[in-house]
């Protein structure tokens, strides 16, 4: 069990498996969802143009302006699905493909601790890495949005995927490929969804420890190969939105075809507005979804729902450097800002689904606590995350 979790190639298989059955068993396995809009953006790509060329069967979410209709979410999705969308056209299985994005990402976790352990940056047993892949992969919110496809599940795990890759440039290699590749890996983040930019914190961070002996001018050539890839995506999210809307900074959320519950609140506040805040930190950090009711699905607390992360907490009292500990948790709190001014929890979800956002500093955080940890514990939090979470996501069929 160990060796199988642990490794790579057998945790992405044994986790595709397990989220083949469960899409399966709830009839979603054999054709695309019905939200699968990313497939009908790449068909708009492959034929020149930023609008939808077909309408998918319905337009809940999409943005109706100057008759023609356009995503809100972020491109780079979209464009890896392309050559799919090319090959098989708009009716493309996103619910296969999501499956395959999240057991790539069980995989990259699985490298990602192995070279933060070959660094030094971990101190983890065989046992203790296959124990937190496990947890990953079916005691967190990321059991939730692995098996059912749709637009919204298809661009977190694709972000997820872009941050993961990002951290394991940070572990891997070195000098100005570090740097380059980081950056690269971070603004396909910023392309799939902005926020997720400020994970690259930790990265940044830790790369500049890296450079010894400190020389002022190698510095700057390295923040300059990172900032390279990362200034072209920003250029190019900037001239998008102004060659669909005529504004750099309108993504299209003021004219998006929104659920009836949110129109109120958007008109008064607007799309991001701290009068959120406290319904989405209940949502997110406090409220318990069992008995599971209708409310189930406004999402749940992080650390009730997946009970192993109170570990990172313990990360704060370990005698090591605690530079990396605060970027780490920078890394997640500036993250988590826009998350929780957001208009909307979530909805619909079991758990605190954008919390998936910052789960990669998140989940190296807990590893550093639970490193002196006895076995019996962390392997009763996982226990109690997967139970809840095996329910909640069948819950959501």
């Amino acid at each position: 069990m160990v060796n199988l979790f642990e490794s790579p190639l057998g945790s992405a298989l044994t986790a595709a498996w397990v989220y083949f059955l469960v899409s399966g068993g709830a009839g979603r396995l054999f054709g695309p969802s019905h939200f699968a809009y990313y497939n009908y953006l790449a068909d708009a790509f492959l034929h020149g143009q930023t609008w939808l060329r077909v309408l998918p069967q319905t337009t809940h979410d999409l943005v109706p302006y100057n008759g023609r209709y356009f995503l809100y979410w972020s491109p780079f999705p979209a464009v890896v699905l392309m050559p799919f969308v090319a090959l098989f056209g708009v009716q493309f299985n996103d619910v296969l493909f999501t499956i395959c994005i999240a057991s790539l990402d069980i995989a990259l976790m699985s490298l990602l601790l192995r070279a933060a352990s070959r660094a030094g940056f971990l101190h983890l047993s065989k046992a203790q890495r296959a124990l937190l892949i496990f947890f990953f992969a079916f005691g967190t919110v990321f059991f939730t949005l692995a098996p059912y496809g749709k637009v919204w599940m298809t661009g977190q795990l694709i972000g997820f995927t872009c941050v993961l890759v990002a951290y394991l440039a940070a572990f891997s290699l070195h000098g100005s490929k570090a740097w380059f590749f980081t950056g690269l890996a971070l603004a396909c983040a910023m392309l799939t969804r902005s926020h997720m930019v400020f994970t690259g914190i930790f990265p940044a961070v830790y790369l500049l420890f890296q450079e010894k002996p400190w020389n002022w001018k190698s510095v700057l050539s390295r923040l300059a190969w990172a900032a390279l890839p990362l200034t072209i995506g920003l250029l190019v999210f900037l001239g998008y939105n102004v060659q669909r809307f005529g504004n750099p900074f309108e993504m299209g959320i003021s004219y998006h075809n929104m659920d009836e519950i949110f129109r109120a609140d958007f008109n008064q506040y607007g799309a991001f507005n701290l009068h959120y805040l406290p319904i989405n930190f209940f949502y997110q950090y406090i409220a318990y979804p069992f008995p599971l009711t209708q409310e189930s699905a406004m999402g749940g607390s992080l650390f009730l729902l997946s009970p192993l992360f109170v570990a990172a907490f313990a990360a704060f009292w370990k005698p090591r450097s605690k530079w990396f500990v605060f970027a780490l948790a920078a890394s997640i709190l500036i993250t988590n800002i826009p998350i929780l001014m957001l208009m909307g929890t979530g909805w619909v979800q079991f758990g605190p689904r954008y919390t998936l956002d910052f789960t990669v500093p998140l989940l190296l955080l807990t590893a550093i606590g639970m490193e002196k940890w006895s076995k019996i514990t962390p392997l009763l939090l996982t226990a109690v995350s997967v139970v809840q979470y095996t329910i909640g996501t069948i819950w959501l069929r």
